[in-house]
């Protein structure tokens, strides 16, 4: 009976050290999203739960109470920088994610809480911000829980969540312009000052084209076979209104350009010559 015993242990043993594990996809795979922002990026990891059949948002996802707005694990955003979502300023850190879904609001909390999974873990005493939006209905079901960024801008974007026939935005903003205006301060008390990027960010932004120009013309003195630097100095001389030493600034940026083999520069101030006809 003993010696029976152990032979068929041991060959138990045997089955399961030779039995073949099995990989299947997961009901809600993770997903992690890193979109670039402003001058530094936000990064989204999040479960994306199906709706496979199910009443969704008033049932599986109960009204009023507290959602980790995704399935298995917490959902998690990261901001490389200090942002503003809704009205409150965000220090720079990880973050947990969470909502609160009802029929004509939806509450969006950053919290610093990183592991509410059900709503008897969460404390409000840790809420970074709470921002209240108001539901949209989407014409076009939404089977796959879908978290995106839209309407990426240089100082705003949009946090879209959709699920079934419902969709909520979150507004997240960044003080892009005192960033870099410090940055350029700071850059400018420095010995290898950027003058190209600093004209290129005054010329793109509406600021001081005067001042933009004496960057440009300061980079030249840098690398006087910038062709490029010669470019954008022709397109502030345009905006200023000086159209003949524009066409000058574009025939040496093309003079430049060619001896470089850059045919994409000769075409762009190819270009800014015929508007300026």
């Amino acid at each position: 009976m003993r010696k029976s015993f152990f032979c068929t242990l041991a060959l138990t043993i045997s089955f399961l050290s030779n039995a073949q594990t099995i990989k299947t996809p997961p009901p809600s795979p993770p997903q992690t999203i890193t979109q670039d922002f402003g001058i530094s990026s936000i990064e989204l990891s999040y479960s994306r739960p199906g709706v496979k059949g199910r009443k969704v948002f008033g049932d599986l996802v109960p009204y009023g109470k507290i959602w980790r707005t995704g399935a298995n694990n917490a959902t998690t955003i990261s901001f490389a920088d200090t942002v503003t979502v809704g009205n409150t300023k965000v220090p720079a850190g990880k973050y947990g994610l969470l909502t609160i879904p009802d029929k004509d609001k939806w509450t969006i909390i950053i919290t610093k809480q990183l592991d509410v999974t059900n709503p008897a873990a969460y404390k409000q005493e840790n809420d970074v911000a709470r921002v209240d939006v108001k539901p949209m209905e989407m014409k076009e079901k939404m089977e796959t829980f879908t978290m995106q960024f839209a309407n990426v801008n240089p100082s705003s974007c949009e946090l879209h969540i959709m699920w079934e026939n419902t969709a909520v935005v979150l507004p997240i903003s960044e003080d892009v312009e005192a960033v870099v205006m410090k940055q350029i301060d700071e850059a400018m008390n420095k010995d290898n000052r950027p003058y190209f990027q600093a004209g290129l960010y005054y010329l793109n932004n509406g600021k001081d084209l005067k001042q933009a120009l004496a960057w440009f013309d300061k980079a030249i003195e840098q690398q006087p076979d910038g062709y490029w630097i010669y470019h954008q100095r022709a397109n502030t001389l345009a905006k200023l209104g000086r159209k003949d030493e524009a066409k000058a600034s574009a025939l040496k940026s093309i003079e430049l350009a060619k001896e470089a083999k850059n045919d994409d520069y000769v075409r762009l101030n190819e270009k800014l010559l015929d508007q300026l006809k």
